[in-house]
Formats: structure tokens, C-alpha cells, sequence
């Protein structure tokens, strides 16, 4: 069974965060493809060892945490181009 609750939750705030983040031209930061694709893997290792919450038997992962990542990753496609 699905539980919504932590998933919506979940990419509720992801979506809020991704809006917010926007280059700086001030920070001389950068951030490759090759980033993202490690702190993918590291969110999901994460999100496996964390497991589902209480009484949760739909998948192995944490659904709150990868529900964020989506979050994150939409908004910051859709609003976070500053």
C-alpha cells in the first residue's frame, strides 16, 4: 500500500527548496553534470539505508526522501533559472 501523506510532503518541500536555488554570478561556483549524478547516488543510498518509514511496506526506500529529490529537481528546472 501507498501512503501520500510523506510522498506530497515530500515533494512539496523539494519543490520549494529547487525554487530557491539560483546561480550567483558573485559565487564562483560550479557545479557539473558529474555532481549531480553523485549526490544522486548518495541520496539514494541514503534513502535505502533510512528504509520507509514505520509499518511501510511498498518499497525499500524512503518514499519522503526520493520524493524531495524529484521536488528539487523540477523546481529548479521550472523556477530556479533566476
Amino acid at each position: 500500500m501507498v501512503y501520500i501523506g510523506p510522498i506530497i510532503l515530500g515533494f512539496l518541500l523539494g519543490f520549494i527548496l529547487g525554487t530557491r536555488i539560483q546561480p550567483s554570478p558573485s559565487s564562483k561556483l560550479n557545479f557539473p553534470a558529474s555532481i549531480y549524478v553523485v549526490l544522486l547516488i548518495v541520496i539514494l543510498l541514503i534513502a535505502y539505508q533510512q528504509g520507509p518509514f514505520p509499518f511501510y511496506t511498498d518499497t525499500p526506500f524512503a518514499n519522503g526522501i526520493i520524493a524531495a529529490i524529484v521536488g528539487i529537481i523540477l523546481g529548479k528546472l521550472t523556477f530556479g533559472k533566476g
